[in-house]
């Protein structure tokens, strides 16, 4: 259980970067969020006790101080601790340039945690924001304008990752990580990842290896099958579909792969996992709308 304040908006006039909603909350011990996804950013700051963020197969220990970042449609688990339960106030948001505004905080796909000083000043703004609640032309503006202020206080604390100053390492990593994302559904393989950033597999294989600690395939796997738990539990397409939508092209290769991560078959996982209602609304049939215009899975349809 949590005790909640919240403030939702309607559809912004904003484009380049606009708040959704935005919250604060004092949770109750071992209180938990998921394993949901959202369609927006989300931005949480602890303001004090302890919890644990996880997302795909990684696991933050957080505490007061501390935030993590949710992007769109990524399957995660938030809890408070059990002894010193957090406290966390949320923005979330979205926009045409929110993912380059995030890097400019230094955060992204490899990069889902910060720190800040200025928890209080944080807070303030959260606070204030959610006072303006009238809906007024006045209050969008200030909303915007406590949004960025919230952005200059992260950035303060933000390593530059302009690409001038980017090590050679986090830049291939970056093109890299943000190549698998978006291909992971066609049939790329290592070799494909190695020649888009114009290096050797070995090399590629190393800096996997040194900055998260796993082989480039074992990434594009891990991507693939939280994908395929993500559209299992919340979505109908069948375990055929699933498997061509996350990047497989033989569903038995899939399912011993998906047995081999989970211990568990893919039919049986969505029995285990079966949570439509943790889909944002219209979501569900989005991701179906935009799987189904893929060609296999049109031919797959036919059948």
């Amino acid at each position: 259980m949590e005790n909640a304040f919240v403030l939702e908006l309607s559809e912004s006039k904003f484009r380049e970067l606009y708040v959704c909603f935005c919250g604060y909350a004092r949770c109750e011990p071992l209180h938990s969020y998921g394993p949901a996804m959202r369609s927006h950013y989300l931005l949480h700051y602890i303001v004090d006790g302890k919890g644990t963020y996880q997302t795909g197969e990684r696991k933050f220990q957080l505490e007061a101080g501390e935030g993590f970042l949710i992007e769109p449609n990524s399957l995660v688990y938030y809890q408070a601790d059990g002894k010193e339960p957090w406290s966390y106030l949320w923005i979330g948001f979205s926009g045409k340039r929110a993912e380059e505004y995030l890097e400019d905080l230094g955060l992204n796909s490899c990069q889902l945690t910060f720190r800040s000083q200025k928890g209080q000043e944080l807070k303030r703004l959260v606070l204030e924001m959610m006072g303006c609640s009238d809906g007024s032309v006045t209050s969008r503006f200030r909303q915007q304008s406590l949004l960025y202020g919230f952005f200059s206080i992260l950035s303060e604390n933000a390593v530059d990752r302009g690409r001038s100053e980017l090590s050679k390492e986090n830049f291939y990593m970056e093109r890299a990580v943000t190549f698998i994302r978006n291909r992971y559904s066609s049939n790329i393989k290592v070799a494909d990842i190695a020649g888009h950033l114009c290096v050797d597999r070995s090399y590629l294989y190393k800096l996997f290896k040194n900055t998260l600690d796993m082989s480039p395939q074992e990434f594009l796997t891990e991507v693939r099958l939280s994908r395929a738990k993500e559209l299992l539990s919340a979505t109908k397409l069948s375990v055929e579909q699933v498997a061509l939508s996350c990047g497989y092209r033989d569903t038995l290769v899939f399912s011993k792969a998906f047995k081999r991560s989970t211990g568990m078959a893919p039919k049986e996982y969505r029995r285990e996992h079966w949570k439509p209602g943790k889909m944002d609304p219209g979501e569900n049939e989005e991701i179906l709308r935009e799987l189904l215009e893929n060609e296999d899975l049109k031919k797959l349809q036919k059948k």
